[in-house]
This record gives structure tokens, sequence and C-alpha cells, in this order.
């Protein structure tokens, strides 16, 4: 797209809006499938595993409409049109908010209930970024109908980041794992700081997404010197802005953790975990930075690398603290 091919560029993107709904339907069926035994594979029990069973089968019919919002994403990046991402993000998640009150509260369907509001505000945004991707591509009269070696093409191409996405996502479930692990209030602990890490990671994220679309354009234009700069830049904005957020991050974490639990030990526990994500945010943010830089260059396997090293030295790490808390302290 960088190189003006828009119709060419737009044909890979229908490529991997189909790829993305195949994905999706077939990771549906088999995570409803085995919901049971993913959930116990995470150490919940009693309640918590039927919650998360629930939850998990629940929410999962809207998994095949988030692989086409990250397609879709990706087609709008090469585009420069990130107006329309930002509304589908910001007005999927008030819908969220919204039908979370009424589904939970307003009918009291509990865990199902928040479960149906997410699934419902995921083929929102799904539908809302997928159609217009269509108009443009229709537009552009680039080819609009699946092609299995097109599809498979594309579905090579990506296997890169596909394992760099992997990496970063088996590191997260790790965390999820080790903290249902060692107790209920670490638990709900994580979920708080792990909810306003993702809301704060999302906002930096944007920097990041927009590195990815000027670095491409840049790159595909054959303009190397502008690239270098607009890479120096961003990797600074997002260290710096980056700073400014987890001190904000790391205030909040102790003025605003009674809002989150009545339970002393979880707000402690909230604060703490606020403390050292805000301490180590500016280096998220400049690696968020650069890893947009990076998918901007096309310079995937480098990042299917080094995702890989550190998810393998993470796990490690995190199965050794595991150990050690479960064999020597106590669990609430």
């Amino acid at each position: 797209l960088g190189a003006g091919k828009n119709r060419q560029g737009l044909s890979v993107g229908m490529d991997g809006l189909w790829l993305a709904l195949g994905l999706g339907v077939v990771l549906t069926l088999v995570l409803m499938v085995f919901a049971g035994p993913l959930c116990q594979s995470f150490g919940a029990s009693g309640d918590t595993l039927k919650n998360a069973i629930i939850y998990t089968q629940t929410v999962m019919p809207g998994l095949p409409a988030m692989l086409l919002i990250y397609a879709a994403n990706g087609i709008f990046r090469g585009l420069s049109k990130v107006k329309i991402t930002l509304f589908a993000a910001i007005s999927g998640a008030v819908l969220n908010a919204i039908l979370d009150i009424l589904f939970v509260f307003g009918m009291n369907l509990g865990i199902f209930g928040s479960g149906i509001a997410t699934m419902i505000a995921q083929w929102y945004m799904g539908i809302v970024l997928t159609l217009p991707a269509i108009f443009w591509a229709a537009r552009e009269k680039a080819r609009l109908r699946p092609q299995a070696h097109s599809i498979l093409k594309s579905a090579g191409s990506g296997i890169p980041l596909f394992i760099r996405t992997l990496a970063l996502r088996a590191c997260m479930v790790a965390t999820v794992a080790a903290a249902a692990r060692l107790g209920t209030n670490t638990l709900a602990a994580y979920q708080v700081a792990n909810s306003c890490w993702n809301f704060v990671m999302n906002i930096l994220d944007a920097i990041g997404i927009a590195a990815q679309t000027i670095v491409a354009s840049a790159l595909g234009a054959g303009l190397l010197k502008r690239a270098n700069i607009i890479t120096k830049i961003c990797a600074q904005v997002g260290a710096l802005s980056s700073v400014i957020v987890g001190i904000l991050m790391i205030f909040a974490g102790w003025l605003l953790s009674p809002l989150f639990s009545p339970n002393v030990e979880i707000q402690l526990l909230v604060s703490i975990g606020m403390t050292i994500l805000g301490i180590f945010l500016p280096l998220s943010g400049f690696m968020w930075a650069l890893d947009g830089v990076l998918i901007g260059a096309g310079d995937h396997k480098y990042l299917a690398k080094s995702c890989s090293i550190t998810a393998i030295v993470y796990l490690l790490a995190i199965s050794a603290m595991c150990f050690v808390n479960i064999a020597f302290c106590s669990t609430d």
C-alpha cells in the first residue's frame, strides 16, 4: 500500500479477512468443546471453575469477530485510516459497558450476562470494521472472493507474526495460571492490575500503530532516511509518554485500590502490582513503539525469534516462582 499498489494490497487484506474468519470458527468450536479441561488446567476449582467455564463457552462465539477485527485493523493501518478503528474501539467499549450493566445487574444474569455482553460487543466491532474494509476493497476493484492458494499464502507469510503473538499470549496465559494457583485474593488483585495494564497499553499502542503505518508507507515509497527518523521519534515518544502514564498508574494504584475491593489484602496487592507495572511501563512503551516499527518494516522473523526467546525465559521464571510460593508460602 505504501508503494501505491492499493488493488493488490487490498486483495491481500481480503485474504486476511477470510483467513481470520475460518480460523475463528475452527478455534471457537475447539475451545467451546474443551472449555472444561482448559479452565481446569489453570488451577481453578469450585465456583471459580464453574464461572470460568460458563464465561469461556459464552464469550467464545465472539472469537471469529475478534480475529476479523485484527485483520481489518491491519487493512486500515495500511490505508492510514485510523479514525474508524478508534471509533470502533471506543463505541465497542461503551456498548460492552452498557450491556454489562443491563445483563449483569439489570437482568441478574451474572457471569453469563457478562460473556454475552462481550460477545455482542465483539461482533459489533467486527461488523463496523469489516464492512468498510470490504467497501474500500470493492472500490479499488480488489478481489473479494476467497481463493484457497491466496489464503494459504497469507497464512504462510503470517506465520512469524502468529509465533510472535502466540509467544506473547503464552506469557499472559501463564501469568493467569500462576495467579489462580496463588489464591483467590491474588487472582482478584491480578485481574484488577491486568485490566488497568491492558487499558494503558491500548492507549500507548497508538504510538506503535502510528509507527507501523508511517514506517510501512515510507519504506513502500523508498524513503529509507525518513523511516529511520520516524523510528527514532516513535521510540522516544513511546518511552517518554510511558513515564508520565507510569507515574499516574502508581498513584492510581495506591489511591484508588479501595474502589475495587473492600478486602484490605486485595487492596495492598493491587497497589503493589500497579506500582511494579508503573515502574516498568517506560520499557513497555518503548517496546510497543519498536514493535510497530518492525511490523511496518516487515521484519516479522526477528519479532518471532525475539518474542519466542523472551517467552521461554519468562515461562521458566514464572514456573520457578510458582514452585517456591506453593512450596514455602501459604495461599489464601
